[in-house]
Formats: C-alpha cells, structure tokens, sequence
C-alpha cells in the first residue's frame, strides 16, 4: 500500500469511527433537548465548522459563482440530506430501540439503488436485485422482530418514520450526482440550509431553548466533530485513494455502532437484530462494490457525505 493510500484509509478509518458515534449522540444529547432543538443547535455547530473550514481554504469564493439554478438544487438537496433525513433519525433514536433504529437507518443505500434505477434509468442487474431483496428482508426482520405473522405497521411507526429518513438521505444521494458545484462551499451550504430549516420547524413544533451544559457539551461534539470533521476526513481520504476502495469502510459504521451502544447504553442484542445487521451490510457491499470498476478517485460532490 503506498503513502497516499494509507494516508486515505486512516483518514477513512477515524471518519467511520467519529459517524459511528451518531447513534450515541443522538440519544445523550436528546435528554433535555427534544430531536427539532437538537437538530438546530447540531446544525448551527456544524455550519459554524464548515464556515471556518471555507474561510481557511479560500472556498467561500465558490458561493460567488453560483446560479439561481445551483441554489436552488442545493437548498432541496440540504432540506432532503441535511434536514429531514437528520430529523426522523434524531426521532427515531429518541423514542425507539437504538439498535431497530440503527438498522432502519442503514437502509439508504438499498433505497439508493432502487431509485437510482427508477430516476437515473440505471440498469436493474442481478446484483441490484439483490441487495434490494437483502435490504428489504431486514427491514421486514426488525419491523416483524423475526415474527413474520406479527406485522404492526402501527406498533413500528417510529421505525416507519426512520424509513422515510433512509429514502430521504437515498434521493439526497440520488440528485447530488447531478450537481457540479465545489465540495466545501456545497456542504456549508447544506449545513446552512439544515441550520434555517430546523430553527424554523423548531419555533413551529417545540420551542427554542438553551441547552444545558451536559447538552451543549454533546451538541458541540455532534456538530463540529460527528458532522462536521467527519466530512472533512472523507474529503481528505477521497483525494488520496480511488472512491471504490473507501466505499465499503462505510459499512463499517453500523458495527462499530452496534458496539459502542452495548457498551454505553447496555442495550439487549436480539439474535434477529445479528441477523438483520448482517442482511444489510452485505446488502450495501453488494451494491457499493462494483467489480470491474475504477472510479479513480472521482466521486460527485454530493458522495462525498454518504455516509450515515
């Protein structure tokens, strides 16, 4: 392995560590903080990492050259990536079992390839299929939890929403392959969007309050080091190796998820939730991995944050 890719794989390593961490978050910072106001203050934060980040590398300039056209699909980008998809999961984290919503969440990839085809007219191979029919049994695992015959759709509506997070971050994925507008002033941007958005829905649905300190100290780490760092790795780890090599380390998140929340919150692993686990990480092997290919290190701005 040379020194670049090395370089990118540790940078991919410590950016899989920091997105692993989103579930424990979520749920420590939701203990004073409802999922709108822990929403608003994460994006604030995050934004405020971002903005340094343009300001450090001459990026904010980019902002210049964008076109009516270009802010709009950046702002419904932000409202699919950064705003509902982060809304519903921080929903789902605070009401539901962390380990049924950590494999909900790790669905988008499978939504991915499903719209891909139905929107990017992408062809439906066997190995497409496949990781649609994987993803999809897990999905009816954890919603059934393995009882096929005690399907509630009422008794699973928090995990229901969460879904709608997944397709929400899937065509957020989808769209941002069409977009060609630099990395840094994109992602402040979306962060910029998330932050506006979440402040309104915020005022709307709950109320504004200040976090306490034990909040204020989590939202910092979920903005700036979660949200915000994390992106900057995979931005360093994407320039140093080719994209094809660092997509499957982000299947390692739900693992090291799974692991940091039975250490933390001693939550009780189902054997359907190993099961299930299993079922959408090679779902999204499957579907990352394209034999064959060499992307180059190419990858759309908007891939640079499929990552949660």
């Amino acid at each position: 392995m040379d020194k670049q890719r090395l370089k990118g794989t540790l940078c991919a390593l410590l950016c899989v560590s920091l997105w692993a961490v989103i579930p424990v978050v979520s749920k420590l910072g939701q203990t004073t903080l409802d999922h709108h106001q822990f929403l608003f203050w994460s994006s604030l934060f995050s934004f405020v990492m971002v903005a340094g980040l343009c300001f450090v590398t001459g990026s904010l300039k980019h902002l210049r050259n964008y076109s009516v056209k270009d802010w709009g699909q950046s702002t419904v980008l932000g409202l699919l990536g950064t705003y509902l998809y982060f809304l519903l999961l921080y929903k789902g984290y605070a009401g539901g079992k962390g380990m049924e919503v950590l494999i909900v969440q790790y669905t988008w990839p499978i939504f991915v390839a499903l719209l891909s085809v139905v929107i990017l007219r992408e062809t439906l191979n066997g190995r497409k299929i496949l990781s649609l029919l994987l993803g999809f049994a897990a999905i009816i695992l954890i919603l059934t939890k393995g009882q096929l015959q005690a399907l509630s759709l009422n008794d699973s509506s928090l995990l229901l929403w969460v879904m709608a997070g997944a397709i929400c971050f899937a065509l957020f994925s989808v769209f941002s392959k069409r977009i060609k507008l630099e990395a840094n002033s994109l992602m402040l941007v979306f962060f910029g969007v998330a932050t506006l958005a979440s402040f309104i829905s915020m005022l709307v649905f709950s109320e504004f309050i200040l976090p306490d300190s034990r909040s204020l100290l989590i939202v910092i780490i979920s903005g700036v080091l979660v949200n915000g760092l994390s992106d900057v790795l995979w931005l360093w780890a994407l320039r140093r190796t080719e994209a094809s090599f660092l997509a499957p380390f982000i299947f390692l998140t739900p693992l090291l998820s799974t692991l940091y929340m039975l250490l933390i919150f001693s939550e009780q692993f189902l054997p359907v939730y190993g099961v299930s686990l299993v079922l959408i990480i090679f779902a999204g092997v499957i579907n990352t991995c394209r034999p064959g290919s060499n992307e180059g290190g190419k990858t759309p701005p908007g891939s640079q944050l499929q990552k949660h």
